[in-house]
């Protein structure tokens, strides 16, 4: 799903677009720490998401040079599936459970 505009939360108080740079720096601290954060335990599914969001949103610049773009549209896409991944499977139930959950009171 390609949004056609810049999301408003990277848009600079004055309504002049964010800059680029200032995305990049963002996202390459969050990889950092994610990557530092893996090391001591299961990365941070949170931190992941974060990280997919800062690169669709520059992925999503319309100044930002062509290779940039793609390769932001790309380590997007490759997060996305991190963060899927880690999700925590649904949990299924069967017969027995669902009769037992649903004569809980709460």
């Amino acid at each position: 799903m390609v949004s056609e505009k810049i999301n408003p939360a990277f848009v600079e108080p004055n309504g002049a677009p964010a800059q680029p740079e200032l995305l990049v720096s963002a996202v390459l601290h969050l990889m950092s720490q994610y990557t530092a954060s893996s090391q001591e335990a299961s990365g941070c599914i949170k931190l992941a998401s974060v990280i997919e969001r800062h690169l669709k949103a520059l992925a999503d610049l319309p100044n930002l040079a062509p290779v940039l773009r793609a390769t932001c549209l790309q380590l997007s896409e490759q997060w996305g599936t991190v963060v899927e991944s880690s999700m925590p499977a649904p949990e299924k139930y069967n017969l027995f459970s669902r009769l037992v959950a649903g004569s809980r009171v709460c």
